[in-house]
């Protein structure tokens, strides 16, 4: 009896073993690539997906061109290894492009995942460093008007256009971007839609945070919080959210606007500097610049603005609305997939029509007696949660590492 006993251990033993070994085989090894981890839509989404695979015990690693970046810390204290390239500049080629193949040499990962598009392009290497490599693009964007950057990002973009066929994976996070995309030529039977996740346990309405951040603003109590938060880009359109606010605040005294956000440079800051000045914000209106505790940031608005006449997914108005914020976007990327019955759509490029929206959305605010906040927690919570990012990113990556042939 007692020789049966232990044989039937060790057939367990054995058992869960070969089930390890399996769960293991069925996790690859995924290497992300990316220029930084800076503060931005698309890192924070890179780094939500990496944590959350490292979570379910997947094997991750992120390598970045420049290190430091404000996102490195929450990889390393979720365990993902992060692997600084040592990117000197711009034309640190030679150097750059030895020590990313010997990481991927030395790494020899089932799946590299670029992520925008000069990590797209540069995770092709992969290609040559390894025949079982399979290669994951990530585009976040849908428009852009390529005329308003340098001759590099022109470049590269169009190299992407013509490159993306040898991508086994192409992860877009939103409809329009993949239809705009596969309209210049990105091959569509490898087009796959995930959208954005939200962490909602991360992004709720904070009371606390919102009474601190309307203090530190010097926002009354009475008064109607309308903020814009994005980085400082031509794209983000400022100067529609300023002269909408202008209009607003000709009509009434309780409202109060902030920009939440930073890069663009000095000189386009002062650009837009000058015009709030111009429209007679100076007192109106709050150049908050970079945030860290972004729920607050958030949960201290009344309404959320996006005037972007370029998007993908914005993270912002989901994280907003996952804060309880109603939202007004304009009818751009997935903004209106987004915000549903939870706010306004409308045009971009309009100043009068974006300020007529933010007033219908404060009478909705007001005859709804707070249902409108709950609805728009809902509705992030129900279908853009982070839970439904790493199942679906999880079944795209076991599907294209099981396929027997690279593109």
């Amino acid at each position: 009896m007692r020789a049966s006993g232990t044989s039937a251990v060790a057939m367990r033993a054995r058992s869960a073993t070969a089930d390890a070994a399996t769960a293991d085989r069925a996790r690859p090894r995924i290497l992300f690539l990316i220029r930084s981890l800076g503060r931005g839509g698309a890192e924070r989404q890179l780094v939500a997906l990496a944590t959350g695979l490292r979570r379910a015990g997947w094997d991750v690693a992120v390598a970045c061109f420049y290190g430091g970046g404000a996102f490195q810390r929450d990889l390393r204290q979720a365990d993902v290894a992060v692997i600084d390239l040592g990117k000197r500049g711009r034309w640190d080629t030679a150097g750059f492009l030895r020590r990313l193949w010997r990481t991927l040499r030395e790494h020899d990962p089932d799946l590299v995942h670029g992520y925008l598009t000069v990590g797209n392009l540069l995770s092709l290497l992969a290609r040559f460093a390894s025949r079982h490599t399979r290669i994951a693009w990530g585009v976040r964007s849908s428009y852009i008007d390529r005329d308003r950057y340098d001759w590099l990002s022109r470049l590269t973009f169009r190299l992407s256009c013509r490159l993306a066929r040898f991508a086994d994976l192409i992860v877009f996070n939103s409809e329009a971007g993949a239809a705009h995309h596969a309209a210049l030529g990105y091959p569509r039977e490898r087009i796959r839609v995930v959208p954005n996740g939200i962490d909602t346990q991360r992004f709720r309405f904070d009371a606390a945070g919102r009474a601190r951040l309307r203090k530190a603003w010097n926002i009354p109590d009475h008064a109607v919080l309308v903020g814009l938060v994005g980085r400082l880009d031509a794209m983000k359109d400022h100067p529609v959210f300023l002269e909408a606010a202008a209009m607003l605040a000709a009509r009434d005294p309780r409202w109060r606007f902030v920009c939440v956000g930073g890069g663009g440079g000095s000189a386009y800051a002062g650009t837009l500097a000058a015009r709030a000045a111009e429209l007679g914000l100076h007192d109106r209106l709050v150049w908050a610049g970079p945030q860290d505790d972004m729920p607050a940031v958030y949960s201290a608005l009344d309404i959320a603005a996006s005037t972007s006449y370029g998007e993908g997914f914005p993270n912002t108005v989901a994280e907003a609305m996952a804060c309880g914020r109603p939202c007004v976007v304009t009818d751009v990327g997935d903004s209106a997939r987004i915000v549903g019955a939870c706010g306004a759509v409308v045009e971009p490029r309009n100043p009068a029509a974006f300020a007529e929206g933010v007033e219908r959305t404060l009478h909705a605010v007001e005859n709804t007696d707070g249902r409108l906040h709950a609805m728009a927690r809902a509705r992030i919570v129900e279908n853009f949660a982070l839970e439904s990012l790493l199942r679906n990113s999880e079944a795209a990556f076991r599907a294209v590492c099981a396929s027997r042939e690279p593109s």
